[in-house]
Order: C-alpha cells, then structure tokens, then sequence
C-alpha cells in the first residue's frame, strides 16, 4: 500500500510526471520579414498597392455616367450613401479594361480630400513578399505607368515574373488624374 503523502510530496511528483510527458518545442524556424499588399491586374500585368492607399476593394456598383468629363471616367456610384466617382484605369493609361465586368472590381482610395474607385481588370487579393525579394529597378513597362510605380516584389526568392509595386498617392498627385474635367 502506498504511503500517505504530503501535498509538497504530490506536487512534485505532479511536476515531474508533467515534464517527462511534455513535448519539446519545436525548432527554431527562420522568419522572413513580409511585404503585403492589394494585388490586382491591369493591362496583362500584375500589380500590388501598398496597404495603406486602398482604403475598400469593392466590385463594380452600377453607376450614372457623368457629361463633359474625361473619357477614362466611368461615372459615380452611389456606395453606402456617398458618392464614388469610378475612373477606368486601364483607360487613363491609354489601355482598355480586359475581361467580363463582373470580375472587374474597384480599389477604393480616400486619400486627404479625395474620395474615388479606381476600376481595374480583377483583384487578386492580399498578396504576401518576402522583403527581401523588393527591387527598385523597373523592366521595361507598357502605357504610361513608369511615374506610379515603386518598385516590384517577386513572389519567391530568384522569381523572374514581378510583381510591380502601384501606387495610388502617387497617381492622386498628378494633375492630370484630379482635373476630371474636358
């Protein structure tokens, strides 16, 4: 029969039993710092938008086309009770938007003042970098992009096919993007 034991006594037997069933930790794994963004396609290629520019990913509302504007805008959508003005990017760019409408979808920007959706081909959703895969060099780009661009990201180290880098605030400070105007 087994002796009567002290609590201290049962404790510590609880402890040991307790590490000889524990599992080991597992290795140490090496953590490669991340870049994400908003991925989207426009003109055949793939770009990202930093996180911070894009404030909403919507799909194509119906919208009420606007007389003596710009041919690159589309109209305005009533979205939640604001009005959302829709530019084609693909046609500021001097392209045209590719594919069926309903994968067409909106990156909504509010950035200082400015309210807008930029339409583009699809959104493909969060996409993830390795941090140290960025490069600041730009290939050779189609249309006018070159001056929104900041840089691209390959999906995995040594990747030929990059991701390039789009940005929305640049894009607000050309003149030519906020003057809407004909």
């Amino acid at each position: 029969m087994a002796e009567p034991q002290t609590a201290f006594d049962a404790l510590v037997d609880l402890a040991q039993r307790s590490r000889r069933s524990a599992k080991s930790l597992p290795s140490t794994v090496k953590v490669t710092p991340q870049w994400s963004g908003i991925g989207f396609s426009l003109l055949g290629q793939h770009f990202v938008a930093p996180i911070g520019e894009v404030s909403e990913l919507l799909e194509l509302p119906s919208y009420t086309r606007l007389p003596g504007v710009q041919p690159w805008v589309m109209g305005v959508a009533n979205v939640r009770g604001r009005l959302l003005p829709l530019l084609d990017l693909a046609a500021f760019f001097g392209g045209r938007l590719e594919g069926q409408r309903k994968r067409q979808r909106v990156l909504v920007l509010e950035i200082d003042e400015l309210y807008t959706g930029l339409v583009v081909d699809t959104a493909l959703g969060m996409q993830h970098f390795p941090a140290d895969s960025y490069s600041d060099e730009l290939q050779p780009v189609e249309y006018q992009l070159r001056d929104y661009l900041a840089g691209s990201y390959a999906k995995a180290a040594g990747e030929q096919d990059r991701w390039y880098v789009f940005s929305p605030a640049r894009l607000t400070e050309d003149p030519r993007f906020v003057n809407a105007a004909r």
